[in-house]
């Protein structure tokens, strides 16, 4: 397995990371595979305090509490779930952090979380605020560093000038290159890195049949599955191409892959064992679609 420091923090995370929300409802099948990915490498686990209403925390609590050195762990918070249980509305505040992380330590079993993540933002929030309250965090010693999960390049911005984030989560495909644009330059300038979701663009470069995507037809997402192919060999298949496309920009520390079977963990595992992708490949790629660029929250 490889590893990657994560911005300027001293976290280092493996190159394919957990995407804890795929997992279900099982806490003792959810244990057995976290644990089986942690002793194949995989150092890193992504999950949030609305995934499973709490219960994907608890499964991570409760497969890594013997562990809990020897993993990262990463979660989410300012989603709040409304009283009826149906659906949540955004609560990026400070008194709203500040009480969500003592629900998040008690699930997860543990007293610091490695990496404290706004699940989203606008420039409408109370950012001053939301920053105070994970540097307060920091202060007390319950998160070890803050970031972003966030695909608005204005929010990012704000972000990268204002705070002391060390990542931001985003999507980034092959089919979806939208932060190749600004974000990834802006952030790799400033030292923070990219954690990046759907690289597999929902299985539609892997293996499910070509539907739109985005401002791609079907026939734009055919083309790129096919690009994707036509690298593929006996070491590496489609879904490893995928994601060396994502890990090959210098901003990407980790690809998070949603996991939620052991075949899925395999051929997670298959993307460190395989060559990357040389210059010609790359090109070969990129040349098979046109990349979109972001139109809202410019």
């Amino acid at each position: 397995m490889n590893y990657n420091t994560l911005g300027k923090s001293s976290l280092e995370v493996s190159e394919v990371s957990f995407g804890c929300m795929s997992l279900g409802d099982d806490h003792r099948e959810n244990i057995l595979l976290l644990q089986k990915a942690l002793d194949q490498g995989i150092n890193y686990f992504d999950t949030a305090d609305i995934y499973q209403k709490g219960e994907n925390e608890v499964s991570l609590g409760k497969a890594f509490k013997e562990k809990r050195e020897q993993v990262i762990i990463a979660t989410k918070v300012g989603n709040q779930p409304r009283p009826d249980g149906h659906g949540w509305d955004w609560n990026p505040s400070r008194d709203y952090i500040l009480k969500s992380v003592e629900e998040s330590l008690e699930r997860l079993q543990t007293d610091y979380i490695d990496l404290y993540q706004l699940h989203g933002g606008t420039l409408e929030d109370p950012i001053d605020e939301t920053i105070e309250a994970f540097e307060r965090l920091i202060e007390q010693g319950k998160i070890r560093y803050y970031g972003i999960s966030s695909i608005r390049p204005n929010v990012i911005r704000e972000y990268a000038e204002h705070s002391n984030i060390v990542s931001v989560m985003m999507q980034y495909s092959l089919l979806d290159r939208r932060p190749e644009e600004t974000c990834l330059p802006l952030l790799e300038q400033k030292q923070i890195s990219v954690v990046t979701r759907g690289s597999l663009a929902k299985g539609l470069l892997v293996d499910k049949e070509p539907a739109p995507y985005l401002h791609h037809t079907s026939s734009d997402v055919q083309k790129a599955a096919e690009a994707v192919q036509a690298l593929t060999d006996e070491k590496r298949g489609a879904a490893q191409i995928a994601l060396k496309f994502v890990l090959q920009h210098p901003a990407v520390a980790s690809a998070v892959v949603g996991i939620r079977t052991l075949e899925q963990l395999e051929d997670a595992l298959k993307v460190t064992q395989s060559e990357g992708l040389s210059q010609q490949e790359l090109q070969q790629l990129q040349e098979a679609i046109k990349p979109s660029l972001y139109e809202l929250y410019r």
